[in-house]
């Protein structure tokens, strides 16, 4: 398998390359590439002049398609894979497998919704799809501008802006199949000089679906307030509330997955993410041809949960009288921040430099205890669970003040006609002081201490337009990720690590044909980690965490779109290869040139057809290729093709309903599978785990707005 991928990977990269040197010649000149965005530089810059790989999903997309999840949105682009673990709990694949490491910086309006140390793979569920006006996913490392975990990617969440006339919203949708119903409501318009949006949704997913144990609630709000203070200076204002409480099924072993797809060995695991953010910032020209911008901020998360992932099996004693135990947790995070910065425009090279300041302190309380899980051996259900105060191990009360202070720049010019060259860098510092509610020793973890970090993360990179509709670009940044509070604090001895760093370096094209209605990006990537933190196995039973670990992603992601008349389409697809360069799991187990295992190549597509003026049905293709399930490359998953469908019709100006069909060949798949399965000794498949996905469905929905004309 690992053969066929590299062949593949080489033929394509070489085909790849001939076609975008023929294809740059047969460019139509018909039309501008002027599309704007905000998450290359910080501020507003035309995509043909941002040396970077940026996707986008516009207003127009998301008010059309309405989608019930994350993935739904974002899936849409080239290399961005979202993954459903169920109720809006994820992880991500961008430029890296699907995984719950934390490679990736999650924004709102270009701010962190979490601070770094305390990454969650599940944290866009702490963000309203509802409230965004877009979503731009920036495609490889760019802590250059957004500081740790921007490894993999940056997604940012654009919230809306308020109408200039009165307008309000209310929706409705059910899908029977998996138990969901949403209300969605909005309300916005502008008075004079300040304007207001609200945007709000309420889903209930009951016990009545095709999966045990996965009912779950979320409520979502976003207030944006706008107001103009002057000709040229703006006060805005975002506050964000989320709740979502949900049970958590988990996943199935290869007999149930097979055969019982709908069932849970889990009846009392949960999740429970309470989210609040604010933000108010000003904004305005505080010398000739210069903008500053000052926003404070402020985040408060509380993250409860009775995780599935920590129930294991053990041997029956005073301190283990079930045979199997678990945790139960809460981990609590509190936010004060500050995030400034200025642009200055230069006549001088047509020059622009941005910089600015960006500080956070957040304090974070985590505590853990432990469990004793009682299971049905007959149906391998988890069927209750008590405190347990006799195994004292892993019981964990502490405190961690995170203090992130970074100084950020970076300069643009254009030195000739047609080539825009973009250099700058961050410069992070880190303090994590850590204080121990318990006394320290083998049960209760580390001692009291403080500890620091810092890293200087650079870019350079540069465009050249070869005709109005062809643009060339090349970057060189670098990515970082310090030590999470969990890996330094989560046992009793503290280890000595060091920030992990990952060089990233692509090269893309983009284009536009027959007066832009058709286009064509595709980027060639390799993003080089090293110092990667890994788990070490000293004994069995006693591991560590040590940067001891380097890996290598290379791959292409091509994107197609075209829309004219009464057709639209659009086609997504990454191929990657993932490589652990060097990683020794223990002193007998080396996977270093091994394939890095959850790490499908994705191909999406999807074409519309309008039969008249107020009509659209359109089909979608999901893709997965197949891949390894373990680290030693001995169990794969042969990966899945979905087919979706979407409809909507406006029956006036006021009434819009719409249809959402999924999985329409109800094909079983698994959302995510992999295997704990060494390599070494006899196979056993009960190591191996699957998630399953959704079967056929149907969603219906029913949208009402009101608009002054």
């Amino acid at each position: 398998m690992k053969s066929s991928i590299t062949k593949f990977s080489s033929l394509s990269f070489s085909v790849l390359s001939i076609a975008l040197i023929q294809a740059v010649y047969a460019a139509d000149d018909a039309s501008v590439l002027d599309e704007v965005v905000v998450s290359g530089s910080r501020t507003e810059t035309k995509l043909s002049d941002t040396p970077m790989s940026i996707g986008l999903v516009d207003e127009k997309s998301l008010k059309r398609d309405k989608p019930k999840l994350m993935g739904d949105a974002i899936n849409r682009l080239a290399g961005v894979s979202w993954v459903d673990l169920g109720n809006e709990q994820h992880m991500m694949g961008i430029r890296q497998p699907n995984s719950t490491n934390a490679v990736y910086q999650y924004l709102e309006d270009g701010i962190p919704i979490r601070p770094l140390g305390v990454f969650n793979h599940n944290s866009l569920n702490e963000l309203n799809l509802a409230g965004a006006e877009r979503v731009e996913v920036v495609k490889g490392a760019s802590s250059s501008l957004y500081g740790s975990n921007a490894v993999g990617g940056a997604v940012n969440f654009i919230t809306a802006h308020p109408s200039s006339t009165p307008e309000a919203t209310v929706g409705f949708r059910n899908e029977a199949v998996t138990g969901y119903q949403r209300i969605d409501t909005g309300a916005n318009n502008t008075w004079g000089d300040m304007g207001m949006r609200f945007s709000h949704y309420s889903s209930r997913r009951s016990e009545n679906n095709w999966q045990q144990y996965i009912n779950g609630n979320k409520d979502s709000a976003t207030l944006r307030t706008d107001y103009a203070l002057s000709g040229s200076s703006l006060l805005h204002a975002v506050v964000s509330y989320n709740n979502l409480d949900s049970a958590t099924p988990g996943s199935l072993n290869p007999v149930d997955f097979q055969l019982s797809p709908g069932k849970s060995y889990q009846t009392f695991s949960y999740r429970k993410d309470k989210t609040a953010r604010a933000n108010i910032g000003w904004e305005g020209e505080t010398i000739n041809d210069g903008l500053s911008t000052v926003t404070l901020f402020a985040r408060d998360n509380d993250h409860g949960q009775l995780p599935n992932y920590t129930i294991s099996a053990c041997t029956i004693s005073a301190a283990c009288p079930s045979g199997y135990r678990g945790t139960i947790n809460n981990n609590h995070v509190s936010s004060l921040g500050l995030d400034a910065k200025h642009q200055q425009e230069f006549t001088f090279l047509s020059s622009r430099l941005v910089g600015g300041l960006y500080y956070d302190l957040s304090p974070n309380t985590y505590i853990s205890d432990n469990l004793d899980v009682t299971r049905d051996p007959a149906t391998l259900v988890y069927t209750g669970y008590a405190p347990n105060t006799t195994y004292a191990t892993g019981t964990r009360d502490y405190k961690t003040y995170i203090r992130n202070v970074a100084l950020f720049a970076q300069w643009e010019l254009s030195p000739l006609d047609k080539v825009r060259v973009v250099m700058g860098g961050r410069y992070d510092t880190i303090n994590y002081g850590f204080v121990n509610y318990l006394t320290p020793g083998v049960d209760y973890g580390a001692a009291n201490e403080s500890r620091d970090f810092s890293h200087f993360s650079p870019k350079l990179g540069g465009t050249y337009s070869v005709s109005a509709n062809t643009n060339l670009f090349v970057n060189a940044s670098q990515g970082f990720t310090p030590p999470e509070v969990s890996q330094l604090y989560g046992k009793s001895a503290i280890p000595d690590l060091r920030p992990a760093t990952y060089d990233s370096y692509e090269t893309g094209l983009r284009m536009a044909f027959f007066e832009r209605t058709l286009k064509f990006n595709a980027t060639l990537f390799r993003l080089d980690g090293r110092d990667t933190i890994v788990s070490y196995t000293i004994t069995p039973g006693n591991s560590e965490n040590r940067n001891a670990g380097s890996t290598r992603s290379t791959g292409v992601e091509i994107s197609l779109s075209y829309e004219a008349g009464k057709l639209d389409g659009r086609v997504g697809a990454s191929l990657a290869h993932h490589q652990y360069i060097d990683y020794q799991a223990s002193s007998t187990l080396d996977y270093s040139g091994k394939d890095m295992p959850v790490a499908p190549n994705t191909l999406t597509a999807e074409i519309g057809y309008k039969p008249i003026p107020d009509a659209r049905l359109a089909f979608e293709v999901i893709q997965q290729s197949s891949y390894w399930m373990n680290n030693a490359n001995t169990v794969s998953y042969s990966g899945y093709t979905l087919l979706n469908l979407r409809g909507n019709y406006k029956i006036d100006t006021a009434w819009e309903s719409w249809i959402q069909g999924r999985n329409l060949t109800n094909q079983l798949y698994a959302e995510t599978a992999s295997s704990s399965y060494s390599g070494i000794g006899a196979y056993d498949a009960l190591k191996d785990q699957y998630t399953v996905g959704a079967p056929k469905s149907l969603m219906i929905g029913l949208t009402y707005t009101f608009a002054a004309r």
